[in-house]
This record gives C-alpha cells, sequence and structure tokens, in this order.
C-alpha cells in the first residue's frame, strides 16, 4: 500500500501548478512549511502560489522567500491545494475555505483531532512539527536540506518543539537539526533572528499580562488575560502575546497554564499549554477547538469573569490535578 508520503511526492512530481498554504495567522511551523515546500517546488521548476490570508509574519521577514506571501486568492485556483499545519479546514480563511470544492486538496498536518479533509491525507500526530514532514517530503524528492530550505525547516521545527525542549522532541528531529547543522546552516544566527524580534511596545504588554495571572486550583491552574484594552493602551496586538502562556508555565506549581484573549464583545480565544500526562487538547476539544496533548486552543464566550471561571471549571473537570 502506498504510504500518504509517496503518494503526495507522486502528485507533486506528475502536476504543475500549486497553492500552498496554512492556517491563518500562522505561527514558525505555518510559516517555516510553507516557505519550505515552496523553495522545493521552485527548485523542480513548478508554477506555484504561496498564500496566506493573513500575510507574510513581520517577525519572519528575515526567511528568504522562493517567491511572495499573498494574501489574496488567484481568481482561479490551482488544480491542487496544499494545506499545511491545519487542523481543521476552517483554519485556513473564510476565503479559501469556501472555495475548496474548486481545487483538490493535500491535507498536510500534525494535529489531534484532523478531520482528513483532503483528497490526500498525511496526518501524523506524532511529528512534533509539519516542519519535519518537510524534511521527509524533500528527501523524497531528492531536495537537499541546505540554504534557505533548510533555515525554514528549522524555523518550523524549532519553534514548535520549544527550541527541542518540549516532551513532542523525538530523537528523529534532534537528527534532523544535527543534519541540517552539519550541511551549513548558521543555527546560532537563525536561532537569534528567531527571538530577537521584540519591541519595547510588545515587553509594555506582557508586563501587564503577566501581571494579571491568577492561580486555581490549589495553584496547579494559571490564567493571564489580554484585553483590547491592553492592546490599544501599548499599541500592540494579539500576535504580541505570543509564549507568554510558556512563560507563565515556569511558575513551579503551573501544571496547566492559559490565556484568554479577547477578540469581540464577550467573545475570547484561549490557549492551554500543559506537561507530561496533562491533556489539554480534550478541554479544547469540548469547547470546539483542538490542538495537540500539551498546547490546545480554542473559542469561549461570555464576560470576562464568566469566561475565565468557565475555562478554569473546565480543565478541573477533565484533567486529574490532584
Amino acid at each position: 500500500m502506498t504510504s500518504p508520503l509517496e503518494s503526495i511526492a507522486t502528485t507533486i512530481r506528475e502536476n504543475d501548478d500549486f497553492l500552498v498554504v496554512s492556517h491563518v495567522n500562522p505561527d514558525g511551523d505555518a510559516i517555516g512549511s510553507v516557505v519550505a515546500l515552496g523553495h522545493m517546488l521552485a527548485a523542480m521548476g513548478k508554477n506555484f502560489t504561496l498564500y496566506n490570508a493573513s500575510g507574510m509574519p513581520k517577525k519572519n521577514d528575515w526567511l528568504t522567500l522562493p517567491a511572495v506571501i499573498e494574501k489574496d486568492l488567484p481568481d482561479t485556483l490551482p488544480a491542487w491545494t496544499i494545506v499545511m499545519d491545519c487542523g481543521s479546514p476552517e483554519r485556513m480563511g473564510e476565503g479559501l475555505y469556501g472555495r475548496l470544492d474548486e481545487t483538490r486538496v493535500v491535507n498536510i498536518d500534525h494535529h489531534l483531532g484532523n478531520p482528513n479533509f483532503g483528497e490526500l491525507n498525511w496526518v501524523d500526530v506524532k511529528q512534533p512539527a509539519v516542519g519535519c514532514m518537510m524534511a521527509l517530503l524533500a528527501d523524497k524528492l531528492q531536495q537537499p536540506l541546505t540554504g534557505p530550505l533548510a533555515e525554514a525547516v528549522y524555523l518550523a521545527v524549532a519553534t514548535d518543539t520549544g527550541f527541542f525542549t518540549y516532551g513532542s522532541t523525538t530523537p528523529e528531529c534532534l537528527e534532523l537539526a544535527a543534519t541540517m547543522l552539519r550541511n551549513g546552516l548558521d543555527m546560532a544566527g537563525i536561532n537569534t533572528l528567531i527571538t530577537k524580534q521584540w519591541s519595547l511596545n510588545r515587553l509594555r504588554l506582557w508586563t501587564e499580562v503577566v501581571g494579571s495571572v491568577e492561580l486555581f486550583e490549589n495553584q496547579t491552574v494559571a490564567v493571564v488575560i489580554a484585553t483590547n484594552d491592553m492592546f490599544q493602551r501599548t499599541g500592540t496586538g494579539p500576535g504580541a502575546t505570543e509564549n507568554v502562556i510558556n512563560f507563565i508555565r515556569r511558575l513551579k506549581t503551573v501544571r496547566v497554564s492559559a490565556i484568554l484573549r479577547e477578540e469581540d464583545t464577550e467573545t475570547f480565544k484561549f490557549s492551554l499549554r500543559s506537561n507530561g500526562d496533562d491533556n489539554v487538547q480534550a478541554v479544547a476539544a469540548s469547547f470546539g477547538g483542538g490542538g495537540h496533548k500539551n498546547a490546545a486552543g480554542g473559542t469561549v464566550h461570555g464576560t470576562l469573569e464568566q469566561a475565565r471561571k468557565a475555562l478554569v471549571e473546565r480543565i478541573a473537570q477533565m484533567v486529574e490535578l490532584h
């Protein structure tokens, strides 16, 4: 039986003109994987369009791109669309989600609960990052992991494994990093480019967000908030809260950390982080969200107090904290 990896590699070899996409508000794994696949397609002489409804994140503008990442869809979609790092098809944005019947879909992902929405589905929840899957695809397509391709893969893998500190880190992804290092990757330089992106405004936002921390359930659950008032005061936006949840998780007694980020009137996006066997994906799924065992998110409705109460109660119900 042909593996999903082999089927996707064959599809790429035998076709031309692809749309390559990831989820909106892309993180390092999403944007790194899109750029990595773009470099592979360019090296093969394929026609392709890179697309993200949110555009290219400014913090990643150091990446060498094989093509501009478009914010607008072409009038006519290519025959094949390759969707990466989307746990559900809605995450690619309303524009493309509403037009999926115009194209054939390849779904490459590593999230629990992915509904296999593609014609071809390569969903491997044991992979710590879609970037690791891009490395396997590069090998299958005989593309060496060097130069800008390696930099994009490294961005994807390093950021989704917390620079190889999360429990999802595998021997294979450490070996992948070693291979790229041997191939000439400037790991220290790339790490600096990834991490040294803060503005003073972001630091001021973090001061407010971290200052909002509250502990629940015998200090095993930590919750911080990020409101629209905070964004306005500090001249920032939701993207500036990235990784604050991991900072809060450093509290010695905390097993589950959460951030509630105001989206609209009585609507809050939440993210959850945990360690070991504490499964926050199930908590997120109970609110219609998703993610991974130790990193997940979703949406909760109500006032801030109602949202916080509902989230903490659900965590207490579904994670064995005592």
